[in-house]
């Protein structure tokens, strides 16, 4: 006799769901359908998620993920977990495969218990020696930050590198990976910022509430502005004659001074849509970044965990812009 009340139970998950653009309190714990894998795609039991800083902005208002309502209900780009479910066609993944990744602006959908995901998607083995937490913590700055310092800036060994906003998830992530690339990074963030910036192996950090960097006399080879908050204009005079300029938030006037100095000798202004990447190139720096992981040369900073419940919380608390890495939500134990 069919126990049709529960195979009905063992079709639902839960997921935080926003129906609404708005405040944090639109995001609602509800129970969706699992979703079903194709035969080329994985089911994923997600263990664990993060909130990314743009995230309480597409809950907000409509621009990214629609405009009338959400496109995607289901916000989250960055997961950890295990493969559940394989469709017939997949040979990259087996039941039972701890992996992590990203899904992309197309898909979303990682605050949920579970997600389907393609074989040849963003998606690639978790570590041994990292947990899920800090797994669901690596894509978010090393698939931002890695694009901008070897292919836009060609970092070099004995580059001098400043990130500003060094302490958040990307400029976490870039500190780290400009040390492994031998160049000399100097960090900015806040007071209460500096001690772990200087861990994650920075040779220099500057309290921004204290100091200018501008205004400091140094000159770079690469100034990456991991938070939007400078302009070209303001840091011309700290960049070597042939300096790069990279910055994560793409004005208008960022684009015009990316445009005309890519026509002109001397320094020079670029950015990267870095989340509109293909999936396989997301793949390859996610093993790339994997070797660092193993070899213990790139540490996940984690600030706060929230359980999946909790959402909201977590939402009001990265929109203070006060968050040191990354805010990981714990879907599963």
């Amino acid at each position: 006799k069919t126990d049709w009340p529960n195979l009905y139970k063992e079709n639902l998950m839960k997921a935080i769901v926003y129906p609404k653009f708005g405040p944090p309190d639109v995001l609602e714990l509800q129970e969706v359908a699992k979703p079903i894998p194709k035969d080329d795609e994985v089911l994923v039991k997600i263990m664990a998620t993060t909130v990314a800083a743009e995230e309480p902005g597409m809950r907000q208002s409509p621009g990214l993920n629609g405009f009338g309502k959400p496109k995607k209900p289901i916000l989250g780009f960055y997961l950890a977990g295990t493969v559940e479910t394989v469709g017939k066609d997949v040979t990259r993944f087996k039941i039972g495969d701890a992996v992590y990744g990203n899904t992309g602006l197309g898909l979303l959908s990682t605050y949920a218990e579970y997600i389907c995901m393609p074989e040849d998607g963003a998606l690639v083995p978790k570590p041994d020696n990292i947990s899920f937490a800090e797994a669901t913590a690596v894509p978010n700055g090393v698939l931002t930050a890695l694009p901008f310092l070897r292919d836009k800036a060609n970092i070099q060994p004995g580059h001098k590198v400043l990130i500003n906003g060094a302490s958040g998830a990307v400029g976490t992530a870039a500190v780290q990976l400009a040390k492994h690339f031998g160049a000399e990074v100097t960090g900015v963030c806040s007071t209460g910022n500096v001690a772990m910036v200087r861990s994650l192996g920075a040779d220099r950090v500057i309290d921004y509430t204290q100091e200018d960097f501008t205004q400091t006399g140094h000159t770079y080879d690469i100034i990456f502005d991991a938070v939007g908050k400078s302009s070209f204009a303001q840091c011309k005079g700290s960049l070597t004659k042939s300096g790069i300029y990279l910055t994560t938030v793409p004005s208008p006037t960022i684009v015009f001074q990316t445009l005309w100095t890519s026509l002109t000798g001397g320094q020079k202004v670029k950015f990267a849509t870095t989340g509109l990447r293909k999936s396989t190139a997301k793949l390859q720096d996610l093993l790339f970044a994997n070797e660092l992981i193993e070899a213990g040369k790139i540490t996940a900073v984690i600030d706060r965990t929230y359980p999946l419940a909790q959402m909201a919380d977590a939402h009001r608390y990265v929109e203070t812009g006060r968050k040191k890495g990354n805010v990981v939500i714990i879907v599963a134990q």
